[in-house]
């Protein structure tokens, strides 16, 4: 049986515990020692010299041969011990306090008990804690050995946390788009577009050139959880937009496919660092400069953008791409619905809002609008009109608006204007046009 203790355990005082002959459920038979080696006459005769040499006297035995000739003590006596007395010696037997005949018949005992084996190997193991050289605080680089070492022996499936899986998704989605079209379509015109104000914001760009947005703008999130950051050591806090475009100046030639790999590469080590991190860091905080976003909302984000423009790519060089799967969609639309009441305070703070008209204190019912999203993904959400620290509140829902959510995530994409959004609409229209055009400026490039 191998030592568990590990090297700081002092070799001259473990034990050896020697490795069980065979599981014994009933211990009244080890009471009675074992039989002796049969004999006989022709055995007696064929080998008194070995029965000598063991014996270590008698007639059969030559001169020198026994413990003595060697310098060493005579082997302890054996004690004929019951088996609870055996058991009750298994501490004292773990400090090295047994008397030697006393230690012999505990370990003859371990030979053929396995339950007593197992209970000596915890108590040797306990011993050995009790060193005052021995460490107990564990190796804060044990975690990351072990798992290289597992991962060395056996590439295994790392589970991606359900929370990450959206960005999982539509990351895969779009690489596989990117394999399947030609060098010259890496240069095809691209048009982006967000809205700003009251007003739709268009900006030329390619295939690459969008690969190096995402690559760019994804580099906050690695950046917050301490990985390379692609705009290098050293940058200052910048917007999304300002990421983007110090990233395109700072290229020594028009981006081409060479990005796909680095973008590829950023999006796997994000998510292997993050499912291997632990439950914490879903609540990591990622700043955008303007706003920041806990992790867990933080990469829905960046899947939803990667879905976005991946779509702007397909419309550019005319290659089919259908929405995310229903639950991935559905959790864009929650991360819009759950923003709008932040973003209609700020439009309402700039004067681009009309002023709230019924404010109630923090975490209680107020005026609401009501969301209806229908189709894969869709639901019922309770917008607060009049305040974002407020509970949206299906009792006091002062409008109504019906969307398909394909068309409610390109509204909050900027891709059409809120006058453009084909809305089934009920109620107080000037909450109405207030929230679709806080939908609409959660855009951007």
């Amino acid at each position: 049986m191998s030592d568990a203790t590990g090297d700081s355990a002092d070799p001259a005082r473990t034990p050896w515990i020697p490795a069980p002959r065979q599981a014994a459920d009933d211990h009244a038979d080890l009471d009675t020692p074992p039989p002796a080696w049969p004999s006989t006459p022709e055995r007696d005769a064929d080998e008194p010299e070995r029965h000598g040499v063991e014996a270590g006297a008698g007639p059969g035995a030559e001169p020198g041969l026994g413990p003595e000739s060697y310098g060493g003590e005579p082997e302890p006596e054996v004690p004929v011990l019951s088996h609870a007395v055996l058991k009750s010696l298994l501490g004292a037997w773990a400090l090295s306090a047994c008397s030697g005949g006393e230690t012999r018949a505990v370990e003859d005992h371990l030979t053929a008990c396995a339950p007593c084996a197992d209970e000596a190997l915890r108590l040797r193991d306990a011993v050995a804690l009790l060193h005052e050289d021995r460490d107990l605080d564990l190796d804060p680089l044990l975690r990351s050995r072990v798992l290289e070492n597992c991962l060395g022996r056996r590439p295994a499936r790392i589970p991606v946390p359900a929370w990450v899986t959206p960005y999982d998704a539509e990351t895969a989605r779009l690489d596989a788009l990117l394999r399947d079209i030609g060098e010259s379509e890496w240069h095809a015109p691209v048009r982006l577009k967000w809205y700003e104000e009251n007003r739709v914001v268009r900006r030329k760009a390619t295939v690459a050139g969008v690969i190096g947005h995402l690559l760019a703008v994804d580099g906050l999130v690695t950046a917050a959880l301490g990985l390379d950051d692609p705009l290098g050591t050293g940058v200052p806090e910048l917007s999304p937009a300002e990421r983007t475009e110090a990233f395109w100046s700072g290229l020594d030639r028009p981006p081409n496919r060479a990005l796909r790999d680095p973008w590829r590469e950023q999006s796997h080590t994000l998510i292997r660092t993050v499912s291997f991190a632990g439950r914490g860091v879903a609540d990591l905080t990622v700043t955008y400069k303007d706003f920041a976003l806990p992790l867990r909302d933080s990469l829905l984000e960046r899947a939803f953008e990667c879905w976005v423009h991946a779509d702007d790519i397909a419309n550019a060089i005319a290659y089919p791409y259908a929405p995310p799967s229903g639950a991935h969609l559905h959790g864009m639309i929650d991360l819009a619905a759950r923003l709008l009441p932040a973003a209609l305070a700020a439009r309402r703070r700039t004067g681009l809002a009309s002023p709230a008209r019924h404010l109630v204190a923090a975490g209680t019912p107020g005026r609401s609008l009501h969301l209806e999203v229908e189709g894969a993904g869709g639901g019922h959400w309770y917008i607060p009109l009049d305040s974002p620290a407020a509970i949206g509140s299906p009792d006091q829902a002062v409008a109504q608006v019906a969307m398909d959510g394909v068309e409610f995530c390109q509204l909050v994409a900027g891709h059409i204007s809120p006058d453009e959004a084909a809305a089934g609409q009920d109620g107080d229209r000037e909450a109405i046009r207030d929230v679709l055009s806080a939908a609409a400026s959660l855009s951007r490039l």
